[in-house]
C-alpha cells in the first residue's frame, strides 16, 4: 500500500495544473481554494487534493463557467444530498448560451466577409476614404445585433 502524499509548492501546483501562480492566490482569496497550509518557514504547501480542486475550477473556467457557476458546480461535486440534475441544468444553461453567442458570431462573419468582398469588388486599390467599407459601416445594421 502506497501512502505516500505528494506536496506541491504553489509553483510546482500552478505549473501541475496549467494556472498561474497569481490565479491560485485569486482563487484562494475568493474561497474556491481552501487556503493552503503553510511549511513552518510559512511556504504555501498543498496536496494532490488541491491539484484535483485546481484542476476542476480550471476546466470550468475554459469552458467558460463563471466564477459563480463554478462555485455552486465545486458544492454539488461534493455534495450527497443534492440531485445531479442540477450540475446537468448549469450546463444546459451554459450550452444555450455559447450556442446564441455562436450564432451571433457566424452572423458577424458572414457581415464582415460581405465587407471585404465588397471592397475586393468595388475599390481595393482606391483611396481608403473612398472603401465601401466605410459607407457599409454607416448604414443602419439588418437583423438584430450583427448583421
Amino acid at each position: 500500500m502506497n501512502l505516500h502524499i505528494r506536496v506541491f509548492t504553489i509553483g510546482t501546483l500552478a505549473k501541475a495544473a496549467g494556472v498561474s501562480t497569481p490565479t491560485i492566490r485569486y482563487y484562494e482569496e475568493i474561497g474556491l481554494l481552501p487556503p493552503a497550509h503553510r511549511t513552518a518557514g510559512g511556504q504555501r504547501s498543498y496536496d494532490d487534493d488541491d491539484l484535483g480542486r485546481l484542476t476542476f475550477i480550471k476546466q470550468c473556467r475554459d469552458f467558460g463557467f463563471g466564477i459563480d457557476q463554478v462555485r455552486v458546480l465545486l458544492d454539488l461535486s461534493v455534495s450527497s444530498s443534492r440531485d445531479c440534475t442540477e450540475t446537468r441544468d448549469i450546463a444546459q444553461r451554459h450550452l444555450d448560451e455559447v450556442r446564441e453567442k455562436l450564432a451571433e458570431l457566424r452572423l458577424l462573419e458572414r457581415r464582415l466577409e460581405g465587407f471585404v468582398t465588397r471592397c475586393n469588388v468595388a475599390c481595393a486599390g482606391g483611396p481608403g476614404q473612398d472603401c465601401v467599407i466605410f459607407k457599409d459601416m454607416v448604414a443602419p445594421a439588418k437583423g438584430g445585433c450583427c448583421g
